[in-house]
């Protein structure tokens, strides 16, 4: 039963990740914090472990979807390079900071992270084009210190940074949604990737079952970028707020329980 449990798990949150940008960790961590909790079965599933699984489904999430996004040509690779600069060291240094991260209040932490992102997307953004150029007006340093962000909050959180790029890329470079979250997932596969590799330095990872959350999280990376170019952009972006106020309020409360 608990694989095939983990196996769904793996599978929605890394179709939903794909459909928005985000990754899948905002499904897949809340999701065995909960059967952490409540289940026997999931008593493996500390709260570091569970990162360290996230980020390792997340790289094969993000390259089944980024090679979907790249033969639709959705992927905006000069901007996706640029979020690089800054993401991979901070990727590297949020995987460290993760085990100091008191396990009592993990859950809590992770909610009220939820909740501040998903009042990003209530600003009212530019209209976007669509030519969708690299603007050169935006200030490169500026991209670098968001993009130092979401790698920590990556690394240490294991939600891959999609929570922050899709918004920052809609902001700062008027991208579509739907390009945003295919040039998400590009950056999302290096930095999961780095952020994988520490945790498993760190002995972060229960290697029994990440076949298991692999395959599920390659058939759902690969549906939701298939997915996302079927629905509308104003459909995506309230998925992507209602889904990220139902699971940061959720977590707040177990965190204070």
């Amino acid at each position: 039963m608990i694989y095939v449990i983990s196996t769904i798990i793996a599978f929605a949150a890394a179709f939903i990740g794909s459909l928005v940008g985000m990754g899948g960790g905002v499904i897949l961590i809340p999701s065995l914090l909960f059967l952490h909790q409540y289940s026997d079965m999931f008593s493996w599933a500390t709260p570091q472990v569970i990162v360290g699984l996230s980020l390792i489904s997340m790289v094969f999430t993000a390259f089944s979807s980024t090679l979907s996004y790249y033969k639709n040509d959705r992927i905006h690779v000069k901007i996706g390079l640029l979020f690089l600069t800054g993401s991979i060291p901070g990727s590297v240094l949020g995987a460290w900071l993760n085990q100091f991260v008191n396990a009592d209040y993990f859950s809590l932490y992770f909610g009220f992270l939820m909740i501040a992102l998903s009042f990003v997307f209530l600003i009212k953004k530019k209209q976007q084009t669509n030519a969708e150029p690299l603007r050169t007006n935006n200030p490169i340093v500026s991209v670098f210190f968001i993009s130092l962000i979401v790698g920590i909050i990556s690394g240490l959180f294991g939600i891959g940074g999609g929570s922050i790029i899709v918004p920052a890329m809609i902001f700062l470079f008027g991208l579509s949604i739907h390009t945003a979250a295919a040039t998400s997932m590009f950056i999302i596969l290096f930095i999961s990737i780095i952020s994988a590799i520490t945790h498993i330095v760190l002995g972060h990872v229960a290697w029994a079952y990440v076949l298991l959350f692999v395959l599920g999280a390659w058939i759902g990376g690969t549906t939701g970028a298939k997915v996302n170019q079927l629905i509308n952009s104003n459909i995506l972006e309230w998925i992507l707020r209602l889904l990220l106020i139902v699971v940061g309020i959720r977590l707040i409360i177990e965190g204070m329980m």
